[in-house]
């Protein structure tokens, strides 16, 4: 199986990650970008190694039943999105899948049957954050070639895949409700109107760099424009645009980021305009977010996993709460009112005191916030100054736990775990090293994420007896 060999009429049997989908050919493993279980098509072989190949269709011969028309017309160009050509019924099916076999594959753990996965109450216009890139090198679509007139290369919008240089020029998209792209729409406009330059990556120069777009669901609206050249002028002819054409915005800020990368943690952020944060609410919790915030970012969905971890928990009001990674605290306040103590660890400084904010903001007395490297947070002397735990919540990045602190929760040895995580591969991973310790007691998988590859999951774990 060669690169660039065709492979006719292959049915294409399941999803995978990335947006790619895998057929079988002579026992071996195919990814196929751009198709639907249930298709039928030739392939062209693009990559071709021991255990796997890659590959793209160039002919269908049927289509697949799950098929539907995507509804974005930057579909298939931008990097999100990228099961959008798929019914939303079978993508919970297949997220769901995707969670049973991350635990039979390869760490074989027995597990209880998972519970029906929760849906996105929204599947579009859900996401509070989006950030958009300005960039001197946008992406061309083959009607702008054809046309063979003179193009403005300038764009403001998403990375394409695998291109770091280039953007997709973004003119609707369906991920986050308005004033999100009028916002986006027109300070593109009165860029290009200016004249003013945008960033190039290779150079490492241009006025304009980054745009980020955060809301609640209180309506409140926070802009971050970031700049890469200090021209006070224009900076403040930018913002005061902004300004004057959105008084919605109610946090509107800037950063001067002359790095060769977009973070901004080691910025100033600069506040230009209204309050330096915007306030959402669950429950009767209000919580603050500012520029340099982690927020979960399906505000909606996030409401609803609180409340799962808070019904999995069954607390008495009695009970000693641990909660590691925990950002700026929206777990351990949330729960709070139900225990006996709360005590909130997470690596990042800024976060922390994020999380003490919001503890302040609603009179939570019974949460204490800590902020240092887990894996050399828990011992001894934590335990004898904040007590046993008697329920430990993890909800971990992507790569998920270090071995060290799976070793020291098995010391703390609490009678509960609450594994919240966004990958559960890595979950399945951690756990099975908790497992002779452990029992997985029920596991809820949530759609955090409609038309991505994305699945969250909250495992129940009991100590065993």
């Amino acid at each position: 199986m060669k690169s660039g060999s065709i492979l006719e009429n292959i049915e294409i049997l399941s999803m995978a990650s990335e947006g790619k989908c895998v057929a079988r050919v002579e026992n071996k493993v195919i990814f196929v970008k751009g198709v639907a279980p249930g298709d039928v098509c030739d392939l062209k072989i693009t990559k071709s190694k021991k255990k796997f190949s890659e590959a793209i269709p160039v002919a269908f011969r049927n289509t697949s039943t799950h098929r539907v028309d995507p509804f974005c017309s930057h579909f298939g160009t931008c990097g999100g999105c990228k099961w959008q050509h798929i019914s939303y019924q079978f993508q919970l099916t297949s997220k769901q899948k995707l969670v049973e076999e991350s635990f039979a594959h390869p760490v074989r753990i027995e597990i209880p049957e998972v519970l029906p996965i929760m849906e996105s109450e929204k599947q579009t216009h859900y996401r509070n954050k989006l950030e958009y890139t300005f960039s001197n090198y946008r992406w061309i679509t083959n009607e702008e070639l054809e046309s063979k007139e003179k193009l403005d290369r300038r764009g403001l919008g998403f990375h394409v895949p695998g291109r770091f240089d280039r953007v997709v020029n973004i003119q609707e998209c369906f991920l986050q409700p308005e004033p999100s792209n009028g916002i986006r729409n027109a300070l593109r406009d009165f860029a290009l109107k200016e004249n003013l330059s945008f960033y190039n990556f290779k150079t490492h120069s241009g006025f304009l760099r980054n745009l980020i777009i955060r809301n609640t669901t209180l309506n409140e609206v926070m802009l971050i424009v970031q700049f890469s050249e200090d021209n006070k002028n224009m900076i403040e002819k930018c913002m005061t645009f902004l300004k004057e054409k959105f008084p919605e915005v109610t946090s509107l800020q800037y950063v001067i980021n002359q790095k060769k990368n977009e973070t901004f943690f080691d910025q100033e952020v600069k506040l230009f305009h209204g309050k330096d944060f915007i306030t959402e609410q669950f429950e009767n919790y209000k919580y603050r977010i500012g520029p340099k915030s982690f927020f979960q970012t399906n505000s909606h969905q996030a409401l609803r996993l609180y409340q799962k971890v808070r019904e999995m928990a069954s607390l008495s009001g009695k009970e000693i709460i641990y909660d590691l990674y925990c950002g700026t605290g929206t777990i351990g306040i949330f729960l709070s009112d139900k225990s006996k103590s709360v005590l909130s660890i997470d690596s990042i400084p800024e976060a922390i005191e994020d999380a003490k904010e919001n503890a302040l903001i609603n009179n939570v007395n019974n949460i204490e916030f800590l902020s240092g490297d887990l894996k050399d947070f828990l011992s001894e002397n934590l335990i004898e100054r904040y007590g046993f735990p008697d329920v430990v919540i993890c909800d971990p990045p992507r790569a998920g736990m270090h071995q060290k602190v799976i070793e020291n929760l098995i010391k703390l040895s609490p009678e509960k775990i609450i594994y919240v995580s966004c990958n559960p591969a890595t979950q399945a991973r951690d756990i099975a090293l908790l497992i002779n310790y452990y029992e997985i007691i029920s596991m809820q998988p949530m759609d955090m994420f409609p038309h991505t590859t994305h699945v969250e999951n909250i495992a129940l774990l009991h100590k065993r007896s």
